[in-house]
Order: structure tokens, then C-alpha cells, then sequence
């Protein structure tokens, strides 16, 4: 499917068009409109059994063994006892199971706890608490301050002047700026009124259920007239109520119908890449096992032909066995029970064993625990755990996640002098820390108690009354559209549409300038404690192309002023020339704030003669109420008054990145891990934080930006890139030092609209976008986001990450092969659909570089040591079959059979991979080069198998013709032979052992005394169970079962035995040993004198202290403007003030 293909809107049930009715339950019900409920949990009680078995029979090799069961019981063609395969297949199918439900039931609890939130309800005239999962359509609720919305509901009435509610939206498109929702007329007369609500029926015949955040259509009939809705009117789920006390809405959508769970994109059961290999390679063992079997049919055939007919006479064929062909039918399958054990049974019991231990090690880790708000890193998986450590891409949001939505007044330069660096009595200039004594404000009643600044020199110069400062703050309180409450005497809330206006607001506020109140007409500051009301002339509002916002004053001595604030590059353009001194200055300043990461802003302002005011005011009307080329008018006489500006200064703002985000993007980058940036905030803002975290740097070689409205363009920007770039033809080259940066043109468009990402261009900009280390994805959809995901994973090879901490992030952290969810941030949506959680982005090179890489390396030991085991176990089997005229007759006694994976060698591969590491924590985190290899899968892939098959072809020959050449006409001390099968048997197994042991030896490199206890106390214990079931009592007892009679007593006393043991090590262990020694010389990786380096230094060096400061930048970034085009116009028009509410009879006469 195309990229840019939007959801169709209708739903899986069909449904073309939404009807209901308010307060009307048995009208609604007819259509089967689902509940409230949400559901991330896979199972329940009824479908657990059957659904779980069917995934685990998924798995290649629990089918197989299925199947061999089945051929057990068959007893023409079985030579060994059903309890060899029955017993760990269902041990192996229960572990699993019970792992499974663990997980789910956990998802089930997060389900229960968000399911089960209260709300009330109107129901028989009265507001009810009713659960969230029981909420239905058409049902009236009431929502209040800082209460997250329920479902997806028309909102009907609010206690704010003309039904105005503000909520928050970082959930649904990352922007924590307040948005301004709008009741309509006709229903927001209602107010709280419990009785107009209760015999409220209105109709609503809406779209169906879909994923467009931006867009609502639908018609509402009542008391026969119809209304329009549109996107304004409707309170999305995941939205929370802010500064608004109460507000009553009509729910449309509920549970999986709303947009937020349309967004959400569906649970799919993830494997790793690890998963798929075994996959892989468990068919090619099975031909192998298949080529082998015939192989042996044929060679019993051949022998029942030439040889077999001398044993007729006292071993004669069975009835249902006529000629030799029918028997070597019947052996190759009683050879394929009995190599059977090629494919391990207890293979992905195991590998789940492993899983689970190294998920506990994420769950226990103090260092990813965040104190501040109790919460610990969670793994909500346990299937995932290895591909942490082969991670190429990582998608992450950026509000919430890169940042803490924080905005601060840093530093300002005013008239040409800076302003908020702090210096020692020695005129040197000091970092501010926590110590450093912070500027009294004691002298403003109105100050914020929350703001902090550390220059004194700023508050004197406000004291003194220096005209520059004083304009400087002025313009600060009236240039912006923010809104001012005093719900309480003397506190001040104010509501911005953007975290920026807000800080500069703030800023002005304490420094004595203090927006107190605003009209449509009039805006009230408070200077310096003295009150004055400026008329509010015009608001110039903000737009992508201008980049900067004005307001036009009058002041109380009757001068009419004009305050700009915007991004420097284009202020500069319209300063008078006289300014250019001071300009300099200015940029100067500017530089600085940008080396330090800050966000710039100029500051100017103009005095307009009342004349010229006068005739601009007329145009600016006449523009305002064309019906051709409106925008385009407005523009124009916006120029026409924006010019000859008087510079006055610059702010400077922190955005506050979360601590350590800078270090750890800068050392993923070391590791060769990608950062793709998907955001749904503008362009300034996205490469704001570009800069500031180490995704861009001053050595960029060159910023692309695609933004192309046509295929054509598009592809000529790609290209042109591409070619700066000598980009090779693969997608896989090695990263150079470019950077991409891509956005949809139409930020507000629905995905048809974003052309960068159509069909016949998904190739060009992914080949593009692979060859630079970051790119940023801007004014992305929840849908665009996982869309972009599943571009990089469908066409390389590569593992990717989402990160996010939004319910506008769950589609991509589904989508990514691996889902990491902040949690505590913006709700739980992204926790909840998350296979690991924490609660800062920092922790993500802890997850990656330690969990992750420790993880992949044991899976990869353990994996190359548990194939290799099972070959040399299985195929001595082989070599025996030439001495027993391929009769299928196995070499070892069936409970070795059946406990050598299950008892004998479980443990020591368990100690090795759960607790061995190459380097500790602290290498890890110092040399990310070592995450490298797991990228390229360099420790297990199919050549590391087949090595493996080798080094097992090999052992098993040395197993079976050493002990061979042992015993061979071999008797004992006291002269009797011990040539006898049940000897053999027991010197060739009990060699096996000790050979798997030393191997397993050979491969740790951290032991433990756990790993000492599973190693040689699994030998141990191998001599304690020989000897009890080999005792005369079983024999005695189960005589057909136990029937190595005292074969162990006579055995392991004599010296063939040890003879054999010492001889197969040696030849067994030997091309370990030169292989391990000789590889790092001949084939070496990279990664290789790194690690070489390590063993050379008796300590790390000290890890690098993740500080709050931002990375220094000669890059400039202006504010992003994030309010909402258009604000002004909604300021000026008076509908977003609070005046007192006009009476009833008034709002229904007009």
C-alpha cells in the first residue's frame, strides 16, 4: 500500500455513515455501535488454550515434534519409547504458555485500570458515575478541568464564555500548546442546565469512524433546524479539559471508532530477526535430517540385499516387511524418529528461558529507575530482548520525549547590551548552577513565584527606569495572544497558545510589566505597579511565510505604536538603516545565544503618525472583507505598515531538552544507530531541537530540505541531494555527514497531501534518507508516522525502534519491530502499547548498549553452542549405523536421550546465557563501537551455522570411533570383555558429556559462581543419576524400562573409559581452541581491537556526565510560533474574551 494511502472511511462493520440520537439508548443500540472499552490484551479465559497453542505450533520445530509423536505410536516404524519426545514437548509447551499469560495478564491489568475510570453521566436527569468502558453513543457526559476526555464527543456547552473549552492535544499530535474547541450556538444556550440537557434530542448524522485528526463533518438536527459540525466542535479522546471547569458533550465515537484508537494501528505478534533465522534453519535441518534418513534407507536396503538373509533365520522379517525395499521404507522413518533430536525440542523453551531472565535484568536495573517519579524501567515483553542489541533505526517523537515542554526566559540583549550571564567578583563570567543566588523580585507583587533569573544588572536597569528596558518588556506584554485569568486575587493564569508567548509573557510579568487583562479592544498592563489600558488597534497575525506577528497600540497618551517580534532573518530585512549599528551588535548576541542552543526572537517596534495609521486601517478593512485573493491582500498591507522598524533587542529562550538527551544521541551515533526525528510540530521547532540534541551539528556539510508540492519536484530535490551526497547505489552505505530534513507541504492536509511520500517516490527518499545520519519528518500524522516506519523496514533489512511518549506515537512504536513507550509523560496510551517503558529518553543507551548488546551475545553463544551439542550428540547415531546393519538401533540408552536437552545440558547453556558478558556495563557504555556487530548479525547467522554442523559432523566421528578404538577387543583388568553394547553405550555418552561441558567452558568469559554450580554440578549430578538408574532396584522393578543393569559399576572404574574421555577432549576441543586464537588474527572485525584496547586498560575511563546543558550551536533558531494561525482574528472578533454571560433572552432574540 501506498505510504500517503489514507484508511478508508468505512469501517470493517460496513458502515458508511454514523446516526444517532442524544439521550436515546434503544434508538442507538439498533446499530451496534461498540462500547467504550479498549483492548491491548491478547487473550482471555476462553481463547487462551487454543489460540496459544496454535501460535506456538507456528514454531517449525514444535510442529515437527508433533508430528514425531504422532509417528512414535506408531510401532511398525518406532524404536524408541513415546516418553522420549512426549515429555518435552509438553514441558517445553507449558513454560511457554505460562510465560504468555504473564505477559498478557499484565496487559490485561493497564486495560482494567484505564477501562475502569469514572465519569459522569446524565442518565434520568441526574449525573451519574458511570465506568469509562460502559460509556455508549449517544450518552451526555460532563467533563471538568484536567480531566481527560472519555470518548470522542460533540462538545454541547462549557462554563467559559460562549461555550469556549481549551484542552491540551499532546496525546493525539505532540503539541502541548492549548487548543480552543467551540460549541455551537444552538446548544451551548443549555449551559449546566440538567433538565434543557435531559430532554436534549438532537440527531447527528456524522462520517464514519476513521483517522483523520484533522477533520470532522457532520449535521445536527434539532427542533427541526439543521447545524453544521465541523473539526471545532468535537473533543477527541486522549485530549484533557484544561483551564475550563466544566463542559458537557454529546459521545459520537466510543472505544475502537475513536480517532485516537483508529490511529493506533493494529497489535501484531512481533518475532525477532533471531526468530525468523531459527525458523530458517530449523527447515534446513530438517532436510538435512530428511537426506540423512535416506541416506540410511538406502544403505539398509543395500545390506537386507547382500548380508540380510543370513540373520533371517533367528531375526526374521515381520509380516508386514516383503522385501528389502519395504524394509528400508519402514527404516527411513525409524531413522527419522531417531535423529529426531537435530531439531532441539527444548531449542525455544530455552531461548524463552533466556528472554524472560534478561527482561528481569531490565526490570531490576536501579540505573534506568527514575526516582523523581518512582518509576522503573518495565520490559512488557520478553521476545524482544536480543534485537535491542541490533538496532540500525530509531524513530523517535520529539515533544515529550526529546523534550520536557519547558519553556525559560534565558537571556535577553537590550539597546546592545546582554543581558542574563552571571559573573564572579572578578569579572568572570560563572555557569549557573543551583547555588547561584537568583534575583529577588520582591519588588512586583504580580510576580510569578515560579520564574527564576540570576542577572542582577536586568532588574536594576528596570528599577532605574531605563527607557530602553521599559519598551523592550512593554512590547513584550502586548505583542502576543495571550490570555490573562485572576480567578483568585492577585494569581495570574495565562493561557498560550504556545509555550513560547508564554515564557515571554511570564518574563515581562516579573521584570514589572504585567498583562492583567485583555478585550477584544483594550489589553491592561500593569507597569512597573502602575495600571494602564492600551487600545487594541489591529493584530498582524503570525503565518508560515512571514515567521513573525504584530500588534498595533494605542497608547493612553495617544500615540499609536507598533511591537514586531519574529525570526531574525526576516526582521533584519525591515529595520530602518539606521538600526545598523545596533543590528550588529545584535547579531552578535544572537550568535551566542545560538552556541548555547537557545531559541532567538528579534524585538522591534514603530510609532505611526495617526494620519498614516488612518488611511492603512481603511486597506487593511478593504483586504479584510475581499472576496478574491484575500490572503493575499492582507499580506500586502501587512508590508506596507512592517517596515522601517526600530530594533529594541532579542530574546533568548531554553527548551528545556530532558537531561542527558544530547550525550546519548551522541553516543547512538557512535554506535552507527540512526536517528530519524517524526514529529508533528512545525519546521523551526523540529530543527530547534535538531541542533540543540546532537541530531544536527555546526558540521553539517549541508541541511536538505524536500518540501516539493509535485512528484516532480519532489524528485528533483531527492536527487539533487542524493548527488551532493555521491551516494553509492545500495541503501546500506556507510553514513557520510549529510543530514535530511523532510515535511509534508500542506501541514494541515490530510496523508493524500503529503507528496513526499507517494508510491513511485518511496524508493528515492528512502534511498536518500538512508545515507544521512539524521533526518527530521515534520507536521507528521500518527498514521504518517508508522507509515515512514514501515517504509525503512520493508525495504532493508534493518531493526528499528520507535520511541514515543503519546497516544500520537502507538501507531509507529506498533509499527517498529521494537516499541519503547516514556512513561509519565502525556498519559499511558504509548506505555501501554510499548514492549519496554521508561521514563527518560537517556535510558535508551542503557537499554540498547548494555541490555541489548549483552542480550544479542548470549543469544548468539548460546544458539551456536546449542546447535552444535545436538549435532554432536545425534550424529554419532550416523556412524553407528554402519556397524548395526542400519537396523535404526540408537547408541545411547533412551533416558539419556530423553535427559541430555531436558537435564544434562540445560543448565550450563542457561548459566552461560543469562550471565555472561564479553565486557561489563561500564566498557559497554564507554565503547558504543562494540554494538557494531549485532547490526550486521555477525555473531550467529546461517555461516555461523554451518560451522557449527561442521565442528558437530566432526565430534560426532571423534565420539564414536574413540571409544571405539578403546573397546575394540578390549577386556578388563580381571579379563572380562566389555565390548558389549550397554559398555559402549555408556563410555560413548558419558565422553559426550564432558566434551559439551568443556566445550560450554570454553565459551564463558564471565564466570559466576552460578555458572561454576550449573557447570560442573550438571556433570555432577549426570554420575548421580547414572548410578540410580542403572541400580538393580529399577532394573528389578521396571525390567523392560531400566535394562543397563549394572552397566555403571562396571564401567567407570576401568581405564578405557578415562582413556576415552581425555582422548575425545583433546581431539574435540582442539579446533575450538585454534579457531578462537587464530580468528581474531586472520578474519578480524573491527570491533576486535576495540575489545583488543579493553584488555589492555585495567580500568574504564569515567563515563560522561549526562548534564542538563544544551550542545552548542552557531545555528540560529527563531521560536516556532506553534499558537494557531488565525488566533488574532479570533481575539480581535471578541468571541475568546470573558466578559460577564448575556442573558438568556438576549442570546435567543439575536
Amino acid at each position: 500500500m501506498s505510504l500517503s494511502r489514507s484508511q478508508s472511511q468505512e469501517t470493517q462493520s460496513g458502515e458508511q455513515e454514523r446516526y444517532l440520537q442524544a439521550n436515546n439508548k434503544e434508538f442507538n443500540t439498533m446499530f451496534g455501535y461498540p462500547d467504550n472499552t479498549i483492548k491491548t490484551s491478547k487473550y482471555n479465559v476462553f481463547n487462551f488454550l487454543p489460540l496459544n497453542l496454535f501460535e506456538q505450533f507456528q514454531r517449525l520445530a514444535n510442529a515437527y515434534f508433533l508430528i514425531l509423536l504422532i509417528l512414535q505410536l506408531i510401532p511398525q516404524i518406532s524404536s524408541l519409547a513415546w516418553h522420549t519426545t512426549v515429555i518435552p514437548l509438553i514441558v517445553v509447551l507449558s513454560i511457554t504458555a505460562v510465560k504468555d499469560a504473564m505477559d498478557d495478564l499484565k496487559k490485561h491489568r493497564n486495560d482494567d485500570h484505564v477501562n475502569n475510570r469514572s465519569v459522569l453521566v446524565l442518565m434520568n436527569g441526574r449525573m451519574e458515575e458511570k465506568k469509562w468502558m460502559n460509556i455508549q453513543v449517544g450518552d451526555i457526559i460532563k467533563l471538568e478541568n484536567n480531566q481527560p476526555v472519555t470518548a470522542d464527543i460533540l462538545l454541547l456547552s462549557s462554563s467559559e464564555p460562549y461555550s469556549l473549552t481549551y484542552v491540551e492535544t499532546a496525546e493525539l499530535d505532540g503539541e502541548t500548546n492549548l487548543k480552543v474547541k467551540q460549541a455551537i450556538s444552538v446548544t451551548s444556550q443549555m449551559e449546566a442546565d440538567l433538565k434543557l440537557l435531559s430532554a436534549f434530542d438532537g440527531e447527528v448524522r456524522c462520517e464514519s469512524p476513521n483517522n483523520k485528526l484533522d477533520r470532522f463533518t457532520g449535521i445536527l438536527t434539532y427542533k427541526g433546524k439543521s447545524h453544521i459540525l465541523d473539526h471545532d466542535k468535537l473533543l477527541l479522546r486522549g485530549c484533557v479539559i484544561r483551564n475550563t471547569d466544566w463542559c458537557y458533550g454529546l459521545v459520537i465515537y466510543t472505544g475502537p471508532d475513536t480517532k485516537l484508537m483508529q490511529n493506533s494501528g493494529k497489535s501484531s505478534f512481533k518475532r525477532t530477526h533471531i526468530d525468523h533465522l531459527m525458523n530458517v534453519l530449523v527447515l534446513w535441518i530438517f532436510l538435512f535430517l530428511g537426506g540423512m534418513c535416506f541416506i540410511l534407507a538406502i544403505g539398509n536396503g543395500i545390506w537386507q540385499n547382500q548380508k540380510g538373509y543370513y540373520f533371517q533365520n533367528f531375526l526374521p522379517w515381520k509380516e508386514y516387511v516383503s522385501s528389502s525395499f519395504v524394509s528400508a521404507a519402514f527404516v527411513f522413518w525409524s531413522y527419522f524418529i531417531i535423529l529426531n533430536t537435530l531439531v532441539p525440542i527444548s531449542l525455544y523453551v530455552s531461548v524463552e528461558i533466556i528472554r524472560l531472565g534478561n527482561s528481569w535484568y531490565i526490570n531490576w536495573d536501579q540505573k534506568m529507575f527514575y526516582a523523581l517519579k518512582n518509576t522503573p524501567a518495565q520490559a512488557r515483553t520478553t521476545t524482544l530482548n536480543e534485537e535491542l542489541g541490533q538496532v540500525k533505526y530509531v524513530f523517535s517523537d520529539k515533544t515529550g520525549t526529546l523534550t520536557q515542554n519547558i519553556m525559560i526566559f534565558n537571556k535577553c540583549s537590550i539597546n546592545g547590551t546582554l543581558y542574563g550571564a552571571v559573573y564572579d567578583e572578578n569579572g568572570q563570567r560563572v555557569d549557573i548552577s543551583e547555588e547561584t543566588e537568583q534575583v529577588s523580585f520582591s519588588y512586583n507583587e504580580l510576580a510569578d513565584p515560579k520564574f527564576s533569573f540570576y542577572d542582577k544588572t536586568l532588574v536594576e536597569a528596570v528599577k532605574k527606569g531605563d527607557h530602553w528596558v521599559h519598551l523592550f518588556f512593554l512590547s513584550l506584554s502586548l505583542c502576543h495572544t495571550v490570555m490573562s485569568e485572576e480567578k483568585v486575587k492577585g494569581e495570574l493564569v495565562y493561557q498560550a497558545q504556545s509555550p513560547d508567548e508564554g515564557a515571554l509573557v511570564t518574563a515581562a510579568r516579573n521584570f514589572g510589566f504585567v498583562l492583567r487583562s485583555r478585550t477584544s479592544e483594550t489589553i491592561t498592563v500593569v507597569e512597573m505597579g502602575v495600571t494602564k489600558v492600551y487600545q487594541l488597534l489591529a493584530i498582524l497575525d503570525f503565518n508560515n511565510v512571514r515567521k513573525r506577528m504584530s500588534v498595533i497600540v494605542r497608547t493612553p497618551e495617544g500615540r499609536v505604536m507598533l511591537f514586531c517580534k519574529g525570526a531574525d532573518t526576516i526582521l533584519c530585512q525591515l529595520l530602518h538603516p539606521s538600526c545598523t549599528s545596533l543590528r550588529d551588535v545584535t547579531m552578535k548576541h544572537l550568535d551566542e545565544f545560538a552556541r548555547e542552543g537557545l531559541r532567538t526572537l528579534l524585538v522591534a517596534y514603530r510609532e505611526l503618525d495617526n494620519s498614516f495609521y488612518r488611511d492603512w486601517s481603511k486597506k487593511h478593512s478593504e483586504a479584510c472583507l475581499s472576496l478574491e485573493n484575500r490572503e493575499d491582500k492582507i499580506s500586502a498591507v501587512y508590508e506596507e505598515v512592517e517596515k522601517d522598524l526600530m530594533l529594541l533587542g532579542a530574546t533568548a529562550i531554553e527548551d528545556k531538552l530532558q537531561n542527558g538527551v544530547p550525550q546519548t544521541i551522541k553516543v547512538l551515533n557512535k554506535a552507527k544507530i540512526k536517528i530519524w526525528v517524526l514529529t508533528g510540530d512545525k519546521q523551526e521547532t523540529a530543527v530547534n531541537i535538531a541542533y540543540a540534541c546532537n541530531i544536527f551539528g555546526d558540521e553539517t556539510d549541508g541541511l536538505f530540505t524536500v518540501e516539493g508540492e509535485d512528484d516532480e519536484t519532489i524528485q528533483q530535490e531527492l536527487r539533487s541531494a542524493l548527488n551532493k551526497m555521491k551516494a553509492k547505489p545500495l541503501l546500506e552505505s556507510d553514513p557520510i555527514n549529510n543530514y535530511l530534513f523532510t515535511k509534508p507541504k500542506m501541514p494541515t492536509r490530510i496523508p493524500e497531501e503529503a507528496h513526499a511520500l507517494e508510491r513511485n517516490l518511496e524508493l528515492e527518499l528512502l534511498r536518500t534518507a538512508c545515507m544521512c545520519q539524521g533526518v527530521i519528518c515534520c507536521r507528521m500524522t500518527p498514521l504518517q508516522k508508522a507509515q515512514v516506519v514501515e517504509l525503512v523496514k520493508r525495504h532493508t533489512k534493518c531493526v528499528t525502534l520507535a520511541i514515543g511518549d503519546g497516544a500520537n506515537d502507538v501507531s509507529m512504536i506498533k509499527a517498529a519491530h521494537i516499541g519503547v513507550g516514556i512513561s509519565g509523560q502525556e498519559g499511558t496510551q504509548a506505555m501501554l502499547n510499548s514492549d519496554f517503558s521508561f521514563s527518560q529518553f537517556r535510558y535508551l543507551q542503557r537499554l540498547l548498549l548494555v541490555h541489548g548488546r549483552w542480550s544479542y551475545n548470549r543469544m548468539c553463544k548460546f544458539l551456536g553452542y546449542f546447535f552444535y551439542k545436538n549435532f554432536a550428540f545425534t550424529l554419532v547415531h550416523f556412524w553407528y549405523s554402519f556397524y548395526n546393519g542400519f537396523s535404526a538401533q540408537t547408541v545411547y540408552d533412551t533416558w539419556f536421550i530423553t535427559f541430555y536437552n531436558l537435564v544434562y545440558t540445560c543448565l550450563p547453556v542457561l548459566g552461560l546465557s543469562l550471565f555472561d558478558q564479553d565486557v561489563n556495563e561500564k566498557w559497554s557504555l564507554c565503547f558504543p563501537e562494540l554494538y557494531e556487530p549485532g547490526q550486521h548479525n555477525l555473531y550467529f547467522n546461517k555461516k555461523e551455522f554451518v560451522k557449527c554442523l561442521v565442528h558437530g559432523i566432526y565430534s560426532s566421528f571423534v565420539l564414536f570411533f574413540i571409544p571405539m578404538g578403546t573397546i575394540f577387543d578390549s577386556v578388563r583388568s580381571d579379563g572380562k570383555e566389555i565390548s558389549d553394547y550397554q559398555s559402549f553405550s555408556l563410555i560413548v555418552q558419558t565422553s559426550l558429556l564432558w566434551v559439551a561441558t568443556m566445550q560450554i567452558a570454553l565459551e564463558t568469559t564471565y564466570w559466576t559462581m552460578v555458572n561454576h554450580l550449573f557447570t560442573w554440578g550438571s556433570l555432577g549430578f549426570y554420575f548421580c543419576i547414572l548410578f540410580f538408574l542403572y541400580s538393580d532396584g529399577l532394573c528389578l522393578i521396571f525390567p523392560n524400562v531400566f535394562q543397563f543393569l549394572g552397566v555403571a559399576g562396571n564401567i567407570l572404574n576401568t581405564p578405557q573409559l578415562w582413556l576415552s574421555i581425555v582422548l575425545s577432549l583433546v581431539l574435540c576441543m582442539l579446533p575450538s581452541v585454534g579457531y578462537k586464537f587464530l580468528k581474531p588474527l586472520l578474519w578480524p572485525f573491527s570491533v576486535n581491537k576495540v575489545l583488543d584496547g579493553i584488555h589492555l586498560m585495567s580500568h574504564p575511563p569515567p563515563l560522561p556526565v549526562l548534564s542538563e546543558d544544551q550542545h552548542p550551536t552557531s545555528h540560529r533558531s527563531a521560536y516556532a510560533f506553534s499558537h494557531k494561525q488565525g488566533f488574532g482574528a479570533l481575539i480581535t472578533s471578541g468571541k475568546f474574551m470573558k466578559p460577564k454571560w448575556p442573558k438568556k433572552s438576549s442570546l435567543l432574540k439575536k
